[in-house]
Parts: C-alpha cells; structure tokens; sequence
C-alpha cells in the first residue's frame, strides 16, 4: 500500500472504500487514533491500557456523550446518551426489554427489521403495521395508520442492504424508536420526535465494538418485568455508560469523528456534502443505460445506493475496471445482487466521482 510523509505524519493512499461496514473513517481521526493507541495525550500510557475509571477516560467518555446530545440538537432535553455494547443487535432486544409491556409496533423495511421483530416476539405481541417484503423491500411503505395503544412504534431509518431510506417519519403519539445505525449524524430532522434511537458505531461513528443509544428519560421505568442489569438503560444512564468497563477504543474513536463532525459544522454541513454525493451517483444511474437502480426513486437512500448492471457481459469489465481503480467493497448484498456504493459520511465526493467516471467510461465500451 502506498505510504507518503507529510506534515511528518505517515499517511496512508488507501482505497476508496464503498463497504456497506465497518466503514471508512477521516483520515484525521485514524491518525489520532493511531498516536492515541502508543500514548494518550503525553500522559505515558497508551489508551488501551489506561483504567477506564481514570480521569483521562472519564473525560473521554463524558466527551463523547455529551457530543452526541450536541449534535443531534437534544441537549438539556431529558435524553441521555449512552455507550453499550452489542451492536444494534443487542438494541432489538434491549429496546422491547425495557419499553415493551403488551404490545409493539414494527414498520418492516428489510432484514434488520426482521430481526428486530424476531427478537422483540420473545417478550410480548408485535404488530407488523406495514411492510414492503413484497417487492423485496425495494421501497418505504406509506399512507398507513398507526394504531393507538402501541407501547412503541419501531422503524430502521436506513437499509443498508436495499438502499431505501425514510424520508418522512410518521406524526403520531405513539413513543418513536428508530434504529439509526447506518445514517446517524448525516442529515437534519427533528431528533427530539424519537424517544429512543440506537445506532451501531460502525457506519458514521467508528470502529465496530460499541453502540449509540440515545433514550429520554420518561419513558423508562414503565415496564412490568424485572430487567437484567446488562441489559436496563436506566442502570446504564444512572452509571454514566460506566456500570461495565465500556469498549475503550471505539468510545474514543466515536469521539474523535463526533468532534470532526462538529468542527466541520455539524450535522447540516455533512447533510450538504452526503446530498451532492448521492445526487452524483444517482444521476449517473439514471442517465447511463448500462445499469439501473434497484430502490424506488422516491426512498433512495444517500447513504447506501444500490444498483444492477443491465448486460452480463460487461461485468467482468466493470469489476476490473473499478479493481484497478482502487475501488473496494462495492459488491451487492447476496439478497439483492448488483452493486451497492456505500457513501457514509467520511467518504469523499472525490471517491464517489471515480466510481462515477468509470461507470460512464463502462458505457462507452458497451
């Protein structure tokens, strides 16, 4: 891999990486990281083996949590933001352990959703109000009613797998819960309809290992059964995120990309540069008839875009193309097939535009 010296810091010409996740992160930030791992802020100790009950890891944690609640406009709110581990699969199940008394309700656009509605079944009734299975999720079901009564209602606000996206969440009193793990922090909206919303680091935050939970605080406490420790969030929140020894390293790589984020202007300044990503990849979707578009235009996500090449034959072409191109990780989920260009918030326009510029060279030699 191709190394330059700059700033006399070592840096690394890595591909251009479309993974669907664990994901690309900024550059600046994996340098950080790196430095952090041989020392911690010239204290002689690096990050991974100081005590996550010291000061410097306290304020570590308590930076983090309180950027999150920054960014996501929900500060002084009654929310608390909490660091956990298992993935967002650990939330289908912690969400209906705490919030889950009679009855659910799960809109079901795709396979995370299956499976958080598969965990959820094991403590109470789970009603499916909409889904779109039978066009092989290939859009956001609408027009439907919520029915009153729910404990929760469960969305996934991004599908990784078939490039849809919410664009308009329902009004409703019904507690919101959304899991948000693959496009956290990458677009405006009114954080503070949700009650719940999780978020697997991987994608928008940092490395796999830890987990985004932001709760608010009266919605706790109603359910009739005992939880486990591990798995109540008020035992969590009245902890700090501290009841266990969190997950070091990906708690401070989360904080390094929450502050680059905020630097760079927050949530609406990375809206600006995700929007022009998209547009440039689904324009050339649309214009170039060599490949089409699997998700229905009006749910296309602009995180994750997923497409299908139209002539067999050009794809061994396209993948040597990209190949040599130093494109990586564009391959489609085995459920949908074709490609997928996962675009989360630290991929540059610069990658998207190489990605762009072969496709359209691919028409030509069509």
């Amino acid at each position: 891999m191709p190394l330059q010296v700059k700033n006399h810091q070592l840096i690394v010409m890595k591909k251009h990486n479309f993974s669907a996740g664990p994901c690309i992160l900024p550059q600046e930030v994996m340098q950080k990281a790196a430095e952090a791992v041989v020392e911690l802020n010239d204290i002689g100790l690096s990050l991974i083996e100081i005590s996550h009950r010291s000061k410097e890891f306290v304020e570590i944690m308590e930076t983090a949590r309180s950027l999150a609640l920054e960014l996501l406009g929900l500060e002084g709110k009654g929310y608390h933001a909490l660091f956990l581990q298992g993935g967002a699969s650990m939330q289908f199940l912690m969400a209906a352990y705490n919030l889950l008394e009679t009855k659910a309700g799960y809109i079901n656009t795709g396979t995370w959703s299956l499976k958080a509605i598969k965990e959820a079944r094991l403590l109470g009734e789970i009603h499916e109000v909409a889904s779109s299975q039978d066009q092989n999720f290939n859009y956001i079901p609408k027009g439907y009613e919520v029915p009153s009564g729910l404990d929760y209602l469960h969305l996934t606000s991004n599908n990784t797998i078939f490039g849809t996206q919410i664009k308009e969440f329902p009004k409703t009193e019904v507690p919101l819960v959304c899991d948000m793990s693959s496009d956290i922090f990458s677009r405006t909206m009114d954080f503070s309809q949700f009650d719940l919303i999780y978020a697997g680091a991987q994608k928008n935050m940092g490395p796999a290992g830890t987990t985004l939970v932001v709760v608010k605080e009266d919605i706790l406490g109603k359910v009739s059964r005992q939880i486990p420790s591990m798995l109540d969030y008020s035992v969590h929140a009245g902890k700090d995120s501290m009841f266990n020894t969190p997950p070091v390293f990906p708690v401070y790589v989360s904080m390094l990309t929450l502050q680059w984020l905020k630097d760079l202007g927050g949530i609406s300044a990375i809206e600006e540069i995700n929007e022009k990503k998209a547009n440039l990849i689904y324009s050339e979707i649309e214009l170039n008839p060599v490949f089409s578009g699997f998700a229905a235009k009006a749910d296309r996500s602009t995180m994750n875009a997923t497409f299908n090449i139209t002539d067999e034959t050009l794809k061994e072409t396209f993948d040597t193309m990209c190949l040599e191109a130093g494109i990586n990780g564009i391959n489609g989920h085995r459920s949908v097939g074709g490609y997928r260009a996962s675009m989360y918030n630290a991929m540059s326009l610069e990658s998207v535009g190489v990605l762009v510029d072969i496709m359209s060279e691919l028409e030509k030699k069509g």
